[in-house]
């Protein structure tokens, strides 16, 4: 619900907002930026501390104040989320917690994953994969075992751009936070039509696990439980779903 501060109602695009409205705001939704962080710590390594993202959360939030464009369309409270979001990611990746080359062999396995699958019509098999890059299948257990810390984040954190220096996630792109005015909700929604139709195609177990990590906020322990599996193998199921995703939702954006 939108909270009941509206001070832009008034104000054209380029007004500024007084310092006593921008710390009301602040006041206001100072619990948005906790709940988004705590929930965000749920899958973050244990060494991470929820005040140092809750910090990088009032970042973005005052950021949010100073950019949001009411003639937009888009209510302010969906811009600070994104905002808060961003800024905790970027406080994530200040702290170079997951190594370059780790996020590049992850987008190599993305891309390989998307090629193998289109080339057979079906989902890959580590087998397959194993095949494709001329390595034994332990390789690429081992692989996917080291990749298992990177996938942590949302769904919106699935697509990125491919270049290692780039930030932003597709969200922020779509809400105009990198400045690109013809992206709108428009295209939000064509995207998040686009991930649904992605997710329906993954193998059912890895369906299951995505269903309810991402939308019933299951832990992966809690997932192992319901599904009667380890806790590891749900954590192997969750990164081959997401490098499925990952390598279907490039090729999406790039159509």
């Amino acid at each position: 619900m939108e909270t009941a501060i509206n001070p832009w109602t008034k104000l054209t695009q380029k007004a500024k907002l007084s310092q006593n409205l921008r710390n009301q705001l602040i006041e206001e939704y100072s619990p948005l930026i906790k709940y988004i962080a705590q929930r965000m710590m749920r899958r973050l390594p244990r060494h991470i501390e929820l005040d140092e993202l809750i910090n990088s959360g009032v970042l973005g939030l005052m950021d949010a104040i100073e950019k949001f464009n009411p003639s937009r369309n888009i209510q302010f409270k969906t811009y600070a989320e994104v905002r808060i979001r961003g800024a905790i990611l970027d406080g994530l990746r200040a702290q170079d917690w997951i190594p370059r080359s780790l996020r590049q062999k992850a987008n190599k396995m993305a891309s390989t994953y998307a090629q193998v699958e289109q080339k057979l019509g079906r989902p890959a098999s580590v087998e397959d994969i194993a095949d494709e890059l001329e390595v034994e299948v332990g390789e690429v257990e081992n692989i996917l075992t080291q990749l298992e810390s990177i996938h942590l984040i949302k769904l919106e954190e699935i697509i990125t751009d491919p270049q290692p220096e780039a930030k932003e996630s597709l969200s922020h792109r779509l809400l105009g936070i990198s400045g690109e005015d013809s992206l709108s909700l428009l295209n939000l929604a064509q995207v998040k039509k686009a991930i649904g139709q992605a997710i329906d195609q993954l193998p059912p177990k890895e369906k299951m696990v995505v269903t309810l990590y991402y939308y019933e906020e299951l832990t992966m322990k809690e997932i192992g439980k319901v599904l009667n599996i380890t806790q590891s193998r749900v954590s192997q199921l969750h990164t081959q779903a997401i490098l499925r995703l990952k390598g279907k939702l490039k090729k999406f954006l790039a159509e």
